[in-house]
């Protein structure tokens, strides 16, 4: 089992740096929000039932009407969205930057936006929170180790609450009107959009940015916050429907199920299932980046789904995530069922269409690159790991399909080899990643299901973001290229470094070394 992780080389950072640090202020961006989409849709929920225009209309509860004394009810839609939301996510960005204190002062500096502003102020959380926090850090770092003994708590507390009152203060008088401002420039941007119908045009931007993994920052960044506006201000938004519309992938897919060859056409299927019904996108981009032009495919049907909705007026409610036909339709408004279904049947027949022409015309040519056992589809998911700075566990199946899984097996007994053998008595084991969903989350299910099958008890194996490590783990699983960022968070823990968190064999390195362990 090797500890290490391959490092890329000077050259090809240098290359790839622009790309990395968009990467990582998406990451750090979905980190803020991605945790808190339940109350997300939680909110959307009770928008979509409560409200005067909802599937149950209360007036108690939606924020509409008034009670026997003639004073308007003020609802929960509206203080969630105004206050709740927005300071989830800073104490949320906060608490990566700082811990719970970072947090704390993240959220209560974040107060002064939210009421200085006139309207929602998700923008101003994503700015303020982490901001808050690492003006914390660096106050304490200014006295550490120099306060008299017994006067810490007086010190913390009181730095502490001082300085989110001034940041509050500096908030609502300084960043505040700026942020509105903006707000206000950038939903009148998106209006124009509609109005113009050139709404549809995003997609050029969105599609290849879903494939490349830089698709974070403008999802987390813009559209949620202006969708979520939009949605308070019309019942509705089209902008939750620009990223998450599982239509183009499902009609991409359908084509490569019919008129693939070899490998891509024999897991297409089983990629339909994941990325339609489970709503894991990423599964199709290394079928897109096997041949570039078939973004052409999934540009033409997200460009037909938002042209739908713009056509139709309808919209979802709250953020749909994952990207499940499931989770759309359960945020979908409730005069925009009709939209939403013909957006999404629509997209994936003009992505079908557009791949199908696409995969015909170099059926001659794919069949012989399958003849002289080019992998192309192998050789995309390798791609796709490298643009994301982490091996996808949804590419698994392609990857052993194809024989990657051999080779893999090959690489960890070589690094077997190279490296070593902890032997700290493992009781909590953490995959970690960049959002600390999704990848790891699935990979800490594929371990827990084989330590329960070897009969290992006392073992807790849970999915964390790198950034929420504490210092408490036993053993940390990450990808290859997370692993050097792990360790700085917890340098004392076991690191195991894995190319691919679905199937990797060190997995079964682990289930031995804690079954030894147990014996």
């Amino acid at each position: 089992m090797t500890t290490t992780s391959q490092s890329a080389t000077p050259a090809g950072a240098q290359r790839s740096g622009a790309r990395v640090r968009v990467q990582r202020f998406g990451a750090f961006l979905s980190g803020m929000v991605m945790p808190n989409i339940p109350a997300f849709i939680a909110w959307g929920l009770i928008t979509a039932l409560f409200i005067e225009k909802g599937w149950i209309p209360v007036p108690q509860l939606g924020g509409f009407g008034e009670d026997a004394n003639g004073d308007a009810y003020t609802g929960l839609v509206g203080p969630m969205i105004t206050y709740l939301l927005p300071l989830l996510i800073a104490y949320t960005g906060g608490r990566m930057v700082y811990d719970v204190r970072g947090g704390v002062v993240g959220a209560a500096a974040t107060m002064g936006v939210i009421v200085g502003a006139g309207v929602p102020m998700f923008l101003g959380a994503l700015i303020v929170g982490p901001l808050a926090a690492w003006l914390m850090k660096k106050v304490d770092s200014i006295w550490d180790g120099k306060i008299r003994p017994g006067f810490e708590m007086l010190v913390n507390n009181f730095s502490a609450g001082i300085l989110a009152m001034l940041l509050s203060l500096a908030a609502f008088f300084g960043l505040a009107p700026l942020l509105t401002a903006l707000s206000r420039a950038l939903g009148g941007a998106v209006d124009f959009l509609i109005g113009a119908n050139l709404l549809p045009l995003a997609s050029i931007v969105i599609e290849p940015a879903k494939v490349l993994f830089l698709n974070n920052a403008i999802n987390h960044g813009v559209l949620t916050p202006l969708g979520v506006q939009q949605s308070e201000e019309a019942g509705k938004s089209v902008l939750f429907l620009l990223e998450a519309n599982p239509g183009p992938g499902l009609g991409l897919l359908l084509a490569f199920a019919i008129f693939g060859v070899g490998v891509s056409k024999a897991t297409a299927p089983g990629a339909i299932i994941i990325q339609f019904f489970g709503g894991i996108h990423e599964i199709y981009f290394p079928y897109v980046l096997a041949k570039p032009i078939l973004l052409l495919a999934v540009i033409s049907g997200g460009a037909t789904g938002v042209f739908t909705n713009v056509l139709f007026g309808s919209g979802l409610v709250s953020v749909a995530s994952p990207g499940s036909i499931f989770a759309v339709l359960a945020v979908t408004a409730r005069d925009s069922f009709l939209g939403v279904i013909l957006s999404v049947v629509l997209s994936a027949v003009v992505s079908f269409i557009v791949a199908a022409v696409i995969l015909r015309a170099s059926r001659s040519r794919d069949l012989a690159a399958e003849a002289a056992g080019t992998n192309s589809l192998a050789d995309a998911a390798a791609r796709m790991d490298e643009l994301k700075g982490k091996k996808s566990s949804v590419t698994a199946a392609m990857r052993e399909t194809s024989g990657a899984g051999a080779a893999a097996g090959a690489g960890a007994a070589a690094g077997a080899a190279a490296g070593t053998i902890e032997t700290t008595k493992v009781n909590n084991i953490v995959f970690a990643c960049d959002a600390g969903m999704g990848s790891s989350a699935m990979g800490a299910s594929v371990l827990r299901n084989k330590l329960k099958k070897a009969g290992v008890e006392g073992v807790t194996v849970v999915n964390k973001s790198i950034a929420n490590l504490d210092g408490n783990e036993d053993l940390i699983i990450t990808h290859q290229d997370l692993t050097d960022r792990a360790r700085q968070k917890n340098s004392t823990a076991t690191h195991v470094s894995v190319d691919n968190f679905m199937s990797s064999p060190k997995y079964d390195d682990v289930v031995s070394l804690v079954q030894d362990q147990q014996a």
